[in-house]
């Protein structure tokens, strides 16, 4: 939250990945279980309530489709195996769209919703600027 702007927030998360890349390969079922878990829904709850249902928790940027909770270091099996802190510490998450979340795992700037372009009046009318 130290990040002011939707940019800052998506640079610093954008991960680089690459299409395709498994993360969990045949332990799936793992990350799978735990999404469905009590203790996931109550902190997705938390994290969606602290972020206001917007995109990266940014003002402006309300997420009025599906919300995806975006764990800001990548967890693997092992943190599940382990139950690691990132799990479940709202610290670590962040809520996102799903375009977004893409954009952030394969580093594709196109993915990300776009600002509207502000309008004035007779800027589409070259004569009368």
């Amino acid at each position: 939250m130290l990040l002011p702007t939707y940019q800052a927030r998506y640079e610093y998360l954008r991960l680089k990945g690459a299409v395709g890349k498994e993360t969990f390969g045949f332990d799936r079922y793992m990350n799978q279980f735990f999404y469905r878990s009590p203790e996931w829904r109550r902190i997705r709850d938390l994290v969606i309530t602290r972020d206001e249902g917007c995109d990266l928790g940014i003002q402006g940027r309300e997420i009025f489709g599906r919300i995806i909770i975006h764990h800001m270091n990548p967890i693997r099996p092992e943190d599940i195996r382990n139950r690691s802190e990132l799990l479940l510490n709202p610290e670590y998450l962040i809520t996102t769209v799903h375009g977004t979340h893409l954009a952030i795992h394969y580093g594709d700037e196109h993915l990300l919703l776009q600002e509207p372009i502000e309008r004035r009046p007779n800027d589409t009318c070259p004569w009368k600027r």
